[in-house]
């Protein structure tokens, strides 16, 4: 049973008709059972079509179209106007909203988790590929064409979450190719405000009878990971989970940022060793190599690969 998204998930694309989202929308209609995007929007292109995908000028059209409450939508909207999207989309009832888009002003991010958070909505990213349960859905680009995305993903017991989007198909690929598979995918997204965190998403993991492991990408700055060890401490987690930790070297360079806009180390607390051992005081294995996951996590299920 996966998380978030299942055969039955609707959900729809706006800014549908841009390049990047057209490619998207194509990727997801091909992977694994198809997606059932139901519709597309942008302003303007009402009557236009995408892929077979009926295109919009507002999300109240798209689901009036659908004639039922529309479960997702995948937000591809240039960042000045992305907070307008995530608020139509949140007013108009749907549920779960993957940001692709990045550089969203922070002051924008806050106030869609804050509506998120008051509606019942949640938010993945901003500034993330989304999430993919393999062999049947993918919602964003994450793992890319579907017929790559088949060769990463496969069905299995280990969920994955990841702040950066590649790393999130590399992890995956490589407990593939070690014959272990995944349950669900996240791409969370590496901006400094993201409407879902490691602990965040920990209790549906921990809901899913089919998750027996999970294993996570994580980089110096932002305190997800001291959340994540307080969550798996207080609620004494069955899972147990296998954590890699990028930019290791940040440490010796003290207010450099890694790659995403969230890994400014701000402090002492930030850094990439200190995560590491608030991480192993919570029971959660960090791996020198990602190649180490594999067999790490075989151990902790007790099955040989």
């Amino acid at each position: 049973m996966p998380i978030l998204i299942d055969e039955t998930t609707t959900f729809i694309v706006q800014g549908i008709t841009g390049r990047e989202a057209v490619n998207l929308t194509r990727e997801c209609l091909d992977y694994g059972k198809g997606a059932k995007i139901v519709g597309g929007v942008t302003p303007g292109r009402l009557g236009r079509d995408v892929h077979g995908v009926p295109v919009f000028d507002t999300v109240a059209q798209a689901v009036e179209h659908h004639g039922s409450p529309i479960h997702g939508s995948v937000v591809t909207v240039p960042p000045a106007f992305t907070k307008d999207a995530v608020f139509e989309a949140i007013e108009n009832g749907v549920k779960l909203v993957v940001i692709v888009t990045e550089r969203i002003p922070r002051g924008d991010v806050a106030q869609m988790v804050e509506l998120a958070s008051e509606r019942g909505t949640r938010i993945i990213g901003p500034n993330c590929l989304g999430i993919i349960v393999p062999d049947v859905i993918k919602m964003g680009g994450i793992g890319g064409p579907a017929k790559d995305a088949a060769k990463s993903y496969r069905p299995g017991p280990v969920g994955v979450i990841s702040r950066s989007g590649g790393m999130t198909t590399e992890m995956s690929s490589t407990l593939t190719a070690a014959g272990l598979g995944q349950s669900t995918a996240v791409s969370i997204g590496g901006d400094a405000i993201i409407g879902s965190s490691y602990a965040e998403l920990m209790p549906l993991f921990e809901a899913d009878p089919d998750t027996e492991a999970i294993v996570i990408y994580t980089e110096p700055g932002g305190r997800m990971e001291a959340e994540l060890a307080r969550w798996v401490t207080a609620n004494e987690s069955r899972l147990p989970i296998v954590a890699f930790m990028a930019g290791r070297f940040m440490d010796e360079m003290p207010g450099m940022s890694f790659g995403h806009a969230g890994t400014i180390v701000e402090g002492k607390e930030d850094t990439a060793a200190e995560k590491i051992a608030r991480l192993a005081e919570a029971g959660i294995l960090v791996a020198e190599e990602i190649a180490e996951i594999p067999a790490i996590v075989a151990d902790r299920l007790g099955a040989a690969v």
